[in-house]
């Protein structure tokens, strides 16, 4: 992998010299769908001794792609849809679209700090497959060594420590939820096989500290170190200050890129904004490692070409963060939040920032989005038309088309009398965190009347109030209209045996769970 990395540096070095940019052309721009993955290959890493960098001596057109066609430059679509914020050398918008160049191999790393990812790891996700979507390569790096130190990145406070047990689970959630989303058929990625999902723990494990300070802090310079601004914010509360162990972390993860820069072949790295001095200590350490003599120092090969890119943190229009609601995070395990809150929630968003997160969070056309906000403006527009499209698109893309209709099926079974839609358990348990609930035995609801029944369960006061809203016409009993005061609950009108759903109204509701 050394002299692929190697080959592809050389290569790089040329086409900068000989080339010039190209005009973007949007027109490749349209609806993708989405698939699935092959899960952690196995890992075949170096056995050289840890830092141990090999000069580049390959030939430039060992770089050249015998099969090159035309790549969409990513850099513009990024740009376009306001996904990028910063780039460490702007050459990057020549290099990722040559077709005479091999495709680019982009890496983004994940902190298990909890067993789900959440709305802002989202970005991470998309910008990745955007490149997978231009023709490029995919790795996504999980900090199971990193995340033991905790990245002090926009925290005031220390990251707590994490139990080992709980490190481990968080690993294997988020390794499962990559897994998933990012995933790409033939006919939407061209590379729809080069993902990967590393480990960073994998090659920290065995080294040792001597071998670190001699090997990689030799060629830290402890001024640009301070001079990141998540070590000057730190620095600034004198009573906190900031741990030795944060304070390496941006070591820590500039390794991270030399190690998949050379045994991977890794040139990209991306990240948040908040990643930049972490992401630069990965570029500027690999220029001073690679191609110099562990003996003296002396320069024995050309400079690597790597790369550093940033996307913007997301925010709301009035400037807070987008991404929690009043529940916490929004998180991507639908374990920690059904597709249908998931769904709620994109549905939610104010008419000031749909169209923004329609570009940043989907894959639909800049064409498209421009006709959903002609349409917003125009008379008989349906409200919240492109709130729909902006909740389905992004539910579908991390639930896949399973997780979209079933938030669409609990959606609508909060509509009273959407008698079309059969309600099963697992749509009612969809909603049950959004609406009360009770426990009752089956044998307590079986026979009884439907008003006893909305006595019972506390979701009306009184019989006299549930005949009241009966003769409105506002009793609903599992989405259909109660008609009769003489209805009685029969075994058909539990659901799955496990659950009824009550509505008195449009908006009082009541699950009950029976037991």
């Amino acid at each position: 992998m050394a002299a692929a990395a190697g080959a592809i540096n050389s290569g790089l070095r040329s086409f900068l010299l000989n080339t010039t940019q190209r005009p973007f052309t949007p027109s490749f721009l349209r609806k993708l769908s989405l698939p699935t993955y092959p899960f952690l290959p196995k890992n075949s890493l170096s056995n050289r001794p840890f830092c141990s960098i090999s000069p580049l001596t390959t030939e430039p057109d060992s770089f050249r792609n015998p099969n090159s066609k035309t790549r969409p430059n990513v850099l513009h679509i990024l740009e376009e849809r306001g996904l990028l914020e910063s780039v460490t050398s702007d050459s990057l918008r020549a290099v990722c679209s040559d077709p005479n160049l091999s495709p680019l191999k982009v890496y983004c790393g994940f902190d298990p700090t909890a067993e789900s990812l959440h709305l802002g790891n989202l970005l991470g996700i998309i910008v990745l497959s955007w490149f997978l979507r231009s023709g490029h390569n995919a790795v996504a790096l999980i900090g199971g060594a990193t995340g033991r130190v905790g990245d002090p990145s926009g925290k005031s406070l220390e990251r707590p420590e994490l139990d080992l047990v709980i490190l481990e689970k968080n690993i294997s959630g988020i390794a499962g939820i990559v897994e998933k989303i990012l995933g790409c058929t033939q006919d939407v990625c061209e590379n729809a096989s080069k993902v990967r999902i590393l480990n960073n723990y994998d090659w920290w494990k065995d080294v040792k500290f001597l071998d670190f300070l001699r090997n990689v802090g030799r060629y830290a310079r402890v001024g640009t170190m301070m001079s990141k601004e998540s070590v000057k914010k730190r620095l600034e509360n004198a009573e906190q200050g900031m741990s030795y162990a944060e304070f390496t972390y941006q070591l820590l993860q500039g390794y991270d890129f030399v190690h998949l820069y050379e045994n991977e072949g890794v040139n990209v790295q991306i990240g948040g904004s908040d990643q930049w001095g972490n992401i630069t200590a990965g570029t500027d350490l690999i220029r001073r490692l690679i191609g110099k003599s562990s003996e003296n120092g002396a320069v024995v090969g050309n400079v690597p070409v790597v790369f550093g890119l940033t996307f913007p943190l997301l925010l709301k229009s009035d400037g807070t963060k987008f991404g929690k609601s009043e529940d916490g995070a929004i998180w991507l395990s639908p374990s920690l939040l059904s597709p249908y809150k998931f769904y709620q929630y994109f549905f939610s968003v104010s008419d000031d920032d749909v169209v923004r997160f329609l570009k940043i969070l989907t894959f639909l056309s800049i064409e498209e989005i421009v006709e959903l906000e002609k349409d917003m403006g125009k008379p008989g527009y349906v409200p919240n038309t492109a709130q729909r499209r902006l909740a389905e698109e992004v539910t579908r893309f991390v639930h896949g088309q399973e997780g979209l209709e079933e938030a669409l099926k609990a959606t609508d079974a909060l509509k009273p009398g959407n008698s079309g839609t059969k309600l099963d358990w697992k749509t009612i348990e969809g909603i049950a965190a959004d609406v009360p609930s009770c426990s009752m035995n089956y044998d307590q609801v079986l026979n009884i009347p439907i008003l006893d029944l909305y006595v019972s369960s506390g979701l009306l006061e009184s019989k006299s109030a549930a005949r009241r809203m009966l003769k409105q016409g506002g009793l609903y009993l599992n989405n259909a209209k109660v008609d009769s005061e003489s209805k009685k609950i029969e075994a058909d009108d539990i659901v799955d045996d496990k659950v009824i759903l009550l509505s008195a109204g449009k908006k009082n509701k009541m699950v009950v769970r029976i037991s």
